[in-house]
């Protein structure tokens, strides 16, 4: 065997395009009310039924793409979803206390080593299996799934996957963590903020007012309502992927050399 790590779920032209038409879908739901006149009648409560519409059939176009190119099997499917349930059953310990989320931690290990479409995939299916789960399925579910995904794609995309090992690796992957604790919560935020009525001048959404402007009230709404919840989220993903990384990051690449994703079958012809 090569001392190089290959990725157990290789991204190739098929599957890049996927996700970059996801990502696309993904931008303009969020930031659409940005650009709408007043009288564009925002209500992302009626959007959101016919995102998750075209985001599922979009999913499965990138785990079809991923077949296509790299020959994703049996075992990786099965790895998606013993890795989506347990990310599943994280989340319920510490949701709903002062961002307190376990489940990011996963999402960043699995993402640097099984690669960034296959953490695309978890991202999503970890996020509606987890709805599922709590009963917190709602207009907000595939807006938290498309976060999601790309809060796992970003871990796959990290560089130096063959050199960076050690603790130099896992900094790195503690880093990403924290700041896209962040980076996530100020996407969903972006959600919550042009449909909640009633907020201060300083930081209500204007429809129709100059984007600029708005942006600088959105930040001070992040200030204001979430950043202490988004720095509880940040730092407990950041322990954890210090105290569990390395544990979890040799047995995940232990189970993906096992598992030999990529290995194409031959069959060798019968002997006389």
């Amino acid at each position: 065997m090569s001392g190089r790590r290959m990725r157990p779920v290789r991204l190739g032209p098929r599957a890049l395009a996927a996700l970059v038409l996801v990502s696309a879908v993904g931008v303009i739901a969020f930031g659409w009310p940005l650009l709408a006149d007043p009288g564009a009648g925002l209500a992302h409560s009626r959007d959101a039924p016919w995102l998750f519409a075209a985001l599922l059939p979009l999913l499965v176009g990138v785990v079809v793409a991923m077949i296509a190119d790299s020959g994703l099997d049996a075992k990786a499917v099965a790895m998606l979803g013993v890795l989506a349930a347990v990310g599943a059953a994280l989340r319920p310990l510490g949701a709903g206390t002062a961002g307190l989320e376990p489940m990011f931690f996963l999402m960043v290990l699995s993402g640097r080593v099984l690669g960034p479409g296959f953490g695309f995939v978890l991202g999503s299916v970890t996020m509606f299996a987890s709805a599922l789960l709590t009963g917190g399925v709602g207009p907000w579910m595939p807006f938290q799934m498309l976060s999601m995904s790309w809060f796992a794609m970003g871990a796959g995309l990290l560089p130096g996957p063959d050199r960076l090992r050690g603790r130099a690796e896992l900094l790195t992957l503690a880093g990403y963590g924290f700041v896209a604790s962040f980076a996530y919560g100020t996407v969903m935020n972006l959600y919550g903020w042009t449909i909640v009525p009633g907020l201060g001048s300083g930081v209500s959404f204007h429809p129709g007012d100059p984007l600029a402007d708005n942006l600088v009230r959105f930040l001070a709404y992040c200030v204001a309502t979430s950043l202490g919840w988004d720095l509880g989220r940040a730092v407990l993903t950041a322990v954890l992927t210090l105290a569990v990384g390395p544990a979890l990051l040799k047995a995940l690449r232990r189970a993906t050399r096992r598992a030999n994703f990529e290995a194409q079958v031959t069959f060798d012809a019968p002997r006389e």
